[in-house]
């Protein structure tokens, strides 16, 4: 972008700005969740049909990130964000007065595919207007904001669907969505490309991701993102059955699933504190070294016969704390390489975070969960793999 004004965190409006405008599609994701349950019954549907509801949007929340990232490098950030914002809005209406299950599937997957695209611009415009520690910090405020919106999404949503019927939580993301356009259009700077006139700009929309796969940095930086997400969708996927096995009510799960994200909040808001003094790099050590150090206790205490639920949970929340050192600035990393591709980087590390998490869900159910073993073992090998590829990255590719 043609913008090399940077501005601090103390622009308080266009902060916020930004980080909600990042948040939405995650709370657009989660807030249907409790509801989800009884569909088959109001819809008259099996089960694995109303799955594809959170698929279908999953897979556009993901896949649209690919497009709205070079097309944000081309044209700027404003339009695609609006755009998306309005297909958001205009997939939560059809979502609320979806008659039947397949309109409803139709209507997620057009609301993911406009979620996307705050995911994108957002990470993108704190490359272009965030320089330095505060780029990071900024990133770190994002992680905090997305490290409330599950469980915070579940929960309005559950007390909504409650008092007023699964349609509202629709309502409610169609509200958000237009309050979010209002605010884009008049908040987010509208900066100019270049080279966004050029003749045949258009036929090099995508080359942007080849100059990408090019920089061994920048795909080592998404390694380490997709397997910290890779292991965290693993504990989402794996803890139910950990803890179904301990006796543990489907309504007390979440008190325990919550540990994590919660101290994940508490990570991000330590690496603004400690960004400047310490740096990325060794922001990134200390966040590795405290995921494998939760996890490897939880292996531990499953191994010495301790099955209880605070022994999964209580652990876990050293992973949290250590996701919240380690995703600010592998995250700045992402979009910094290549300052004028930060649009397509972001979409890139947005799609990959996706595939491995689905992965790393996927594979909990290939193996028995009778305790915390096997889950712990899971998310050690996810982890590891991270490590291995930070090693590489501050050893090999950026030494100094």
């Amino acid at each position: 972008m043609n913008n090399h004004q940077t501005v601090s965190l103390g622009h308080g409006w266009l902060t916020a700005n930004l980080v909600f405008q990042v948040a939405f599609g995650l709370l657009a994701m989660t807030i249907c969740l409790p509801s989800m349950q009884e569909w088959p019954a109001i819809l008259g549907a099996g089960q694995a049909e109303v799955q594809l509801t959170f698929s279908g949007f999953v897979a556009a929340y993901g896949g649209l990130q690919l497009v709205y990232g070079p097309l944000s490098d081309r044209i700027g950030r404003k339009p695609v964000l609006l755009l998306g914002l309005a297909l958001a809005g205009a997939g939560s209406l059809l979502a609320a007065f979806a008659p039947d299950l397949p309109l409803l599937i139709v209507a997620r997957v057009l609301q993911g595919a406009g979620s996307a695209a705050g995911t994108v611009v957002g990470r993108a415009m704190v490359q272009d207007l965030y320089g330095g520690h505060e780029r990071t910090r900024m990133m770190a405020l994002i992680g905090m904001t997305m490290g409330v919106c599950p469980p915070l999404g579940t929960l309005v949503g559950g007390q909504l669907h409650a008092r007023f019927g699964w349609q509202a939580n629709f309502a409610l993301t169609a509200a958000l969505a237009l309050a979010l356009l209002l605010a884009g259009w008049w908040g987010i700077p509208d900066a100019k490309l270049q080279g966004a006139s050029r003749p045949g700009a258009w036929r090099e929309l995508y080359l942007g991701y080849v100059r990408l796969a090019r920089e061994p940095a920048f795909l080592l930086y998404v390694v380490i993102l997709a397997t910290a997400t890779a292991t965290f969708y693993t504990f989402l996927g794996g803890a139910p059955l950990v803890l179904a096995s301990y006796g543990v009510a489907p309504e007390r799960m979440g008190w325990y699933i919550m540990c994590p994200p919660i101290a994940y909040i508490f990570g991000n808001l330590l690496t603004t504190r400690l960004i400047r003094r310490l740096g990325d790099r060794r922001i990134m050590y200390r966040g590795q070294a405290a995921t494998v150090c939760g996890i490897v206790l939880v292996l531990v205490l499953g191994l010495a016969g301790l099955h209880t639920p605070l022994a999964l949970a209580l652990p876990l929340m050293l992973l949290g704390i250590g996701h919240g050192l380690l995703a600010p600035p592998s995250l700045t990393g992402t979009v910094g390489l290549v300052p004028a591709l930060a649009g397509s980087a972001a979409a890139v590390a947005g799609l990959m975070q996706q595939l491995t998490g689905a992965l790393g869900g996927f594979l909990v159910g290939l193996v028995s969960h009778h305790g915390p073993v096997n889950l712990a073992l899971m998310m050690l090998g996810w982890t590891l793999a991270g490590l291995a590829a930070q090693v590489v990255l501050y050893r090999f590719v950026l030494r100094r």
